[in-house]
């Protein structure tokens, strides 16, 4: 019987892909440790294409795992708080 705060199965699915590379993991921990990141600053620290990286985040995003907001020219990142989970997830993992 499912309790009424949590998740289907369907939508943990959306959550579990959205984290299943090894890229948007690094994203996400990043982002957990650097609120309010922007894309330009998430590049420059992995060391990764621009275009890579628009792309996993606009992933996550999608997956309810992080946030962004429009700041002027700059997009900026917060994880969401199933994403906060998530993090605390991999991290005792």
């Amino acid at each position: 019987m499912k309790k009424s705060n949590s998740k289907t199965s369907k939508q943990l699915e959306r959550h579990f892909k959205g984290v299943a590379n090894h890229r948007r993991i690094a994203i996400l921990m990043l982002v957990f440790k650097n609120s309010g990141i922007t894309l330009e600053q998430i590049s420059e620290s992995l060391n990764c294409n621009m275009k890579t990286i628009s792309e996993h985040t606009r992933r996550l995003v999608q997956a309810g795992l992080m946030n962004k907001s429009y700041k002027g020219r700059n997009v900026e990142h917060s994880v969401s708080p199933y994403g906060k989970n998530f993090c605390l997830f991999i991290h005792n993992f």
